[in-house]
């Protein structure tokens, strides 16, 4: 029995969680469903940027949790640091979520079907 890798992008948890529950019913081997990010860390931490330490524009403009100087100075750097910049969270695409799936060979194409049906990205 052979198996299938599948990389599908999701602007939002909902929709990557249709698909995943779609894809349960073909009895796909292995699934997963993560929030990525081109900056390092979990996000933002409430934090006051008046009196507290701010590490980088990055840490406030892109929820990057920026772990030293150098790191804080290149990710500020970056055009959506500035908030002139379009794209959102997910970048220019908008897709953040990225659904994971290993699936046998015999249903790889249905689950491709499945995913951009529910509007995912292969």
């Amino acid at each position: 029995m052979a198996e299938k890798n599948i990389l599908a992008y999701f602007k939002s948890p909902e929709e990557a969680q249709g698909a995943a529950r779609k894809l349960g019913a073909l009895r796909v081997e292995h699934m997963s469903i993560d929030r990525f990010s081109r900056y390092p860390g979990e996000g933002y931490n409430s934090l006051n940027p008046i009196t507290g330490e701010v590490t980088s524009l990055a840490s406030l403009t892109q929820d990057a949790s920026i772990t030293n100087h150098s790191a804080g100075i290149l990710s500020a750097a970056d055009p959506a640091a500035s908030g002139m910049s379009h794209g959102g969270q997910g970048g220019p695409t908008g897709r953040d979520i990225l659904l994971t799936a290993v699936v046998d060979e015999n249903i790889h194409h249905q689950a491709l079907r499945i995913i951009e049906e529910a509007g995912g990205m292969i």
